[in-house]
């Protein structure tokens, strides 16, 4: 019998991308503080959450595969969070435009029967176009991202803001590398072609 998976996050973003690997598995959102810590690199940041939604798991869900993931966006030294409001959403893609931006994705793979722990950090770089006010504002009127990092969907009409996509998983970009998570389960037992 496989060994039941949990996806540490109520992102329904992260839910539809593990989805595509067709396995089942359950999600719950763990309560945990993502206030970025003093000095604390964007990447540190998305490692070190990525692992405490994992962990924060770990009592609930005994003998499960729970997965962690967090994302974290960075435009030269400013990070970028979820905006949550249409003027913030307005005000990160002005401060993005015409310039690169870099996210980090942390995975967290914690095998809770065997209590092993595995992490990875999957960066990717999106190159925005030199926008002008009315196309930022179109396309949040449009697309509405302000639960997203950096203020954008990739998924959606977010790829008309970019003159190039860098990076090996496009996925991450989304919120949930799967090339890195099959290298994982698999390494755990659990192969989603099989």
């Amino acid at each position: 019998m496989p060994p039941k998976i949990v996806l540490a996050s109520g992102s329904r973003y992260r839910q539809q991308l593990l989805s595509r690997l067709g396995i089942d598995f359950e999600s719950c959102a763990p309560d945990i503080d993502e206030t970025p810590k003093p000095q604390e690199s964007p990447a540190e940041l998305a490692m070190r959450l990525a692992e405490a939604k994992a962990v924060a798991l770990t009592k609930q869900f005994p003998s499960a595969l729970i997965i962690g993931s967090d994302q974290t966006a960075a435009c030269g030294d400013t990070l970028l969070g979820k905006p949550g409001t249409i003027q913030r959403a307005q005000e990160q893609l002005r401060l993005c435009r015409g310039k690169q931006v870099t996210f980090y994705t942390g995975l967290c793979l914690i095998n809770n029967d065997t209590g092993t722990q595995e992490t990875s950090l999957t960066p990717f770089s999106v190159s925005f176009l030199n926008l002008s006010d009315r196309q930022i504002e179109r396309y949040i009127e449009k697309e509405q991202p302000l639960d997203c990092a950096g203020s954008f969907k990739c998924e959606g009409l977010g790829s008309a803001l970019f003159e190039k996509l860098e990076g090996q998983d496009p996925t991450a970009l989304i919120g949930l590398p799967l090339i890195s998570l099959c290298a994982m389960l698999r390494r755990a037992g659990l192969d989603p072609l099989d």
